[in-house]
């Protein structure tokens, strides 16, 4: 059914429509607050909070732009500026995570031998690519992942974010600018004569528990093992190398513990509707 009538029936008090308002938004609601939060367990909450937002908010919606557009605002002003998420940030630099990654490098030794070596390097990878975005203050970090690795036209991100193109545009060249610069500094990936590459990474990652061997939930989802998105990058033009790597995440889908949370989500947003509506 067209997500427009779908609206229309949830607005109305069909729970069928409006879970399957939910279920059309809910993977790229959690995928945007992934990379924004870089924690799974932080990215399921933000989803949480904003499907909450959307579904109690839902008869607000005018049909006068995309839906998407509508959801991405209201997730992208909660992700930016909501209390909790601010009071998480940890103050991280690019200059502070390069010297994080540049200590405790060392040859993985006998994690070679371990049958899960490939699976925890690609976890690293993914985990480091993602906690990169976290250098960024959260408007530079937004328009990054609106403009380059979701790339939206630029119309619809400024609009998302409520300000103008041009201000978008120079968000996102910040952004760019610095994301482009530390990692063909400082990532073994792109460039091969940095210091830090995931093989000699992986020993102090996992002794500082950022890899846990028993949980590999991000590699064991992806799309692409670590050998591959190495060899892709091989190949792949230079001035095109970082982005690749940022876009090269896996599109994780929400987690089916979101489930449960979910259906009482609609639930509740229907009571709530007959309520206004009486």
């Amino acid at each position: 059914m067209d997500i427009k009538k779908l609206i229309s029936k949830a607005i109305n008090g069909d729970q069928t429509a409006l879970e399957g308002v939910v279920a059309s938004i809910q993977d790229n609601i959690y995928y945007l607050s992934l990379r924004m939060l870089a924690n799974p367990d932080d990215a399921q909450d933000a989803t949480q909070e904003i499907l909450i937002k959307v579904i109690t908010n839902l008869s607000s919606f005018r049909f006068e732009s995309q839906f998407s557009t509508w959801v991405y605002s209201i997730a992208s002003n909660y992700l930016v500026s909501e209390k909790k998420i601010i009071n998480k940030e940890l103050g991280l630099t690019f200059n502070l995570f390069q010297t994080d990654l540049e200590q405790g490098l060392q040859d993985p030794g006998s994690l070679k031998n371990n049958p899960d070596y490939h699976v925890m390097l690609n976890e690293l990878r993914i985990t480091c690519t993602m906690a990169m975005m976290l250098c960024l203050e959260l408007p530079h970090r937004m328009a990054y992942i609106l403009g380059d690795i979701l790339e939206m036209e630029h119309n619809e991100a400024s609009t998302i974010l409520s300000i103008s193109k041009d201000n978008f545009r120079k968000q996102l060249s910040r952004a760019r600018t610095k994301v482009t610069q530390f990692t063909e500094k400082s990532c073994g990936l792109v460039n091969n004569c940095a210091k830090c590459s995931c093989e000699r990474k992986l020993t102090a990652s996992i002794e500082h528990k950022r890899v846990n061997p028993a949980s590999l939930n991000l590699a064991n989802k992806s799309h692409k093992s670590h050998s591959e998105i190495k060899e892709a990058l091989d190949v792949t033009q230079h001035s095109l190398k970082t982005l690749f790597l940022q876009k090269s995440i896996t599109q994780y889908k929400s987690p089916k513990e979101l489930s449960n949370i979910i259906s009482l989500l609609v639930n509740d947003g229907i009571k709530r509707q007959v309520i206004s509506n009486r």
